[in-house]
């Protein structure tokens, strides 16, 4: 296994990045795919063990230790780590270190809503060391490294995560000394914390509870507006979900409005496509299917999806758990279970652990039908529709759809909004036409919070920064959310919650103005961009230091970038492998496997 005491392999991997990689004065680039033969030969030449065969996922966290203190490092050595051509698919060119404080990034096509993309905290920088030291998984998924105002100090399996100020932080010092994440998955259980005192904030409370809340003195509300979606995936893998007119009659048999009406808070609506309409890349007047369980009778008839008897028989898989997209998982699953059985299709409800149902979804191995949704990570069709919809989408959808990807390739290359809403409008109807999901709701969700908390808010994307936030005075800030995170290296991760840990500890080249999301400085004091929106420059704060008292610099950029971009990468493993945001936004990988 490639870990810390694997010495001589990531020697190999630094020379890897820093020689085979210095492409500045030489006649020509070389192939990435020929690098990588380099490195894992020189990796067994020396003795030391390859790339692991597969990822893997993390054992009990530890107790946070001490860094041990590294040689001084010699004179800096830019890293470029570039691709030969675009052909393979991909947004990226090249990602070059042009000096120590300064990382430049070579685009394929323009990118408009590049910058919203960079600040996400799956792109967070890591230490190169520290990525080499763990080999890319291991202690990375378990113990992050990052730049924040937190550190996580210890991690209790099962119970809570405990975080420390980080008090050689290069911006403003959090609040509160302590940071505490606990979690329930029962939103009744998270507010009788909350009012007994034991905890200072929690995650979507249940629709019931709102009143609850503001009519308590004790607490407040936060709310956050609908920039979500809530949806009933199908994968056209699996009979008989490869026939788009028995996804387009499934459509037909959902009541929207009565899951809505029966199982949401105030504040949601009923969706009538994908986007939420706070968000750009909504399309004004667009409608869904109508609610008309008879005629998707008809079309399942006509298709031969019944048997003998009448009936097909299938499945709704979910988790359950609690999201601001989807407050009441079980009885919306049950609701559905009935609104099927009226159209003679009887489904059975299975219930997977939140990782397992996620990673299996990725993988495209869930047949049925498959409750998920999604929340705003940045205001930007791309988030929504290039995430799922888009070449590098995940396959929980099965095939994607290239008239899809082409209609969305078209708009997130386009400079202004002008340009690229009727690519917006062009792909939403294409969604509405083939039906890889039936979109249900925009969930309306909010925090509480005890009254007494200085500066709380919730943030629309799920991305709170609890070092704003005063306990009242207290030490101690504890937050409850719905549920444990599987791991803490985002850049292999899609779970709310564990993106809002990593965004404790972790931060990215640019970030979310807490309130308003719109993008602002982060590790990089500034950057700009051609006119052509092809090349951008980033200029990095100086005297930032990762929590192991590693400083950071330019090449801690391209390597953090470079082992989810290219998935030949030795340090690509992360926790299952998937480093699903990346293709999403970014169009493909590198070396990407058949």
């Amino acid at each position: 296994m490639l870990d810390g005491a694997s010495t001589p392999m990531r020697a190999s991997i630094r020379t890897y990045l820093l020689s085979f990689t210095q492409l500045k004065g030489e006649p020509k680039m070389r192939r990435l795919s020929l690098m990588l033969s380099v490195v894992l030969i020189l990796g067994l030449i020396v003795g030391g063990c390859a790339a692991p065969a597969g990822p893997t996922g993390p054992a009990e966290a530890p107790q946070a230790t001490e860094a041990v203190a590294e040689a001084p490092a010699g004179p800096f050595e830019p890293m470029v780590y570039a691709a030969e051509n675009c052909d393979y698919g991909g947004e990226f060119q090249t990602i070059e270190a042009v000096d120590e404080l300064t990382v430049k990034f070579t685009l394929c096509y323009p990118d408009p809503a590049f910058p919203s993309k960079v600040a996400f905290s799956s792109f967070a920088i890591n230490d190169a060391g520290y990525l080499e030291q763990t080999g890319g998984t291991g202690d990375l998924v378990v113990k992050p490294n990052g730049t924040g105002p937190y550190k996580l100090v210890e991690w209790r399996r099962g119970d809570q995560m405990i975080f420390t100020r980080n008090d050689d932080y290069w911006g403003e010092k959090a609040i509160a000394q302590n940071l505490i994440f606990r979690w329930s998955a029962e939103s009744a259980q998270r507010l009788v914390e909350l009012q007994a005192g034991t905890v200072d904030g929690i995650d979507n409370p249940g629709p019931d509870d709102f009143e609850v809340i503001q009519g308590d003195a004790n607490l407040q509300l936060a709310l956050r507006g609908g920039t979500n979606i809530f949806y009933v995936g199908m994968n056209n893998t699996y009979p008989p979900f490869d026939n788009e007119r028995v996804r387009q009659a499934f459509a037909m048999a959902i009541d929207r409005a009565r899951l809505v009406d029966n199982f949401y808070p105030p504040g949601s609506s009923v969706a009538s496509q994908f986007m939420p309409a706070s968000i750009f890349g909504y399309s004004e007047g667009q409608t869904w299917y109508d609610y008309d369980p008879e005629t998707a009778k008809q079309i399942l008839e006509e298709e031969g999806v019944y048997d003998a008897d009448g009936r097909f028989k299938t499945t709704i898989t979910y988790r359950d758990v609690v999201r601001g997209y989807l407050p009441n998982p079980g009885v919306v699953a049950q609701d559905l279970q009935a609104q099927l059985r009226d159209i003679n299709v009887d489904a059975d409800i299975v219930v997977m652990e939140s990782g397992a149902f996620l990673d299996a979804a990725d993988r495209g191995e869930i047949a049925g039908f498959h409750m998920l949704g999604w929340g705003a990570d940045y205001p930007d069709a791309t988030n929504f529709l290039d995430f799922h919809f888009g070449e590098g989408a995940s396959k929980q959808f099965g095939a994607g759809f290239p008239d899809i990807w082409d209609t969305l390739a078209e708009g997130r290359t386009k400079a202004s909004p002008e340009e690229r809403q009727p690519w917006y409008d062009q792909a939403n109807e294409l969604i509405k036409q083939h039906v890889p999901m039936i979109p249900v709701a925009h969930g309306g969700n909010g925090a509480a919070f005890k009254a007494d908390v200085g500066n709380a808010y919730a943030s629309d994307i799920g991305a709170e920064k609890f070092a704003l936030m005063d306990p009242g005075g207290r030490d101690t800030f504890v937050w409850m959310q719905n549920g444990e995170p599987a791991g803490v290296y985002c850049a292999d991760e899609t779970d709310g919650e564990a993106l809002r840990a990593c965004e404790q500890v972790l931060e990215s080249l640019l970030a979310y103005e807490p309130k308003t999301g719109d993008v602002v400085p982060s590790l990089a004091a500034e950057w700009s961009a051609n006119d052509e929106l092809t090349v951008w420059t980033f200029t990095l704060r100086e005297g930032v230091k990762f929590h192991n008292g590693a400083a950071l610099d330019a090449n801690d950029v391209v390597m953090s970038y470079a082992v989810q971009w290219d998935a030949g990468h030795p340090l690509h493993v992360g926790r299952d492998g998937s480093f699903t945001y990346f293709p999403g936004l970014f169009g493909q990988f590198l070396n990407a496997p058949e």
